[in-house]
């Protein structure tokens, strides 16, 4: 993975950036990688609609990861304010984790939300019910806040859950 480029998207990358997060996400194609939700829950993971909304306004950022011009990985960053940033809708291809490409992501994510946003710490929410996906956070230097979020099951944008009794950890890292 050493040939790997990183670039922030833009509002033309919507297109491309939506199968791969669903197929990283959703579905029996995301069963090949090991951070799938598919058991979990249905339907799309996010919109080209989300996507754009996010790309055009200037409190997040979506980082690209190409490999020989195919896009092969992706995060989103937010500004939360009050130098907090947030870390969401990282995306490995399924059929290349496992390879350090999630890692340096996050990588390029935390730099992003220290020299844009100002940030000193950065949070995410991971799904309670994921349990492998947390203990791979906390070995990157992430932590559970003992905070916990509701899923939001009324909001179709999320997917179709599988289940009800889904809710979301509060995971924090210090940037400083």
């Amino acid at each position: 993975m050493d040939d790997v480029t990183f670039r922030e998207a833009t509002l033309a990358d919507a297109p491309l950036i939506q199968p791969l997060v669903h197929h990283a996400y959703r579905g029996d194609r995301a069963k090949v990688g090991w951070t799938h939700e598919a058991d979990l829950l249905d339907a799309q993971r996010i919109d080209e609609d989300q996507l754009r909304a996010a790309i055009a306004d200037a409190a997040h950022a979506i980082l690209l990861a190409d490999q020989g011009g195919a896009l092969i990985g992706c995060v989103q960053v937010s500004d939360k304010g009050d130098r907090l940033a947030y870390l969401g809708m990282l995306t490995v291809d399924a059929t290349l984790q496992a390879r350090g490409l999630g890692r340096r992501l996050i990588d390029q994510a935390e730099r992003l939300a220290r020299d844009r946003y100002g940030a000193d710490r950065i949070e995410m929410n991971v799904i309670v019910q994921r349990t492998e996906l947390i203990a791979w956070y906390e070995r990157r230097g992430y932590r559970l806040t003992g905070e916990r979020r509701p899923f939001p099951y009324s909001d179709a944008r999320f997917g179709a859950p599988r289940r009800d009794d889904l809710e979301f950890v509060v995971m924090e890292r210090s940037l400083a």
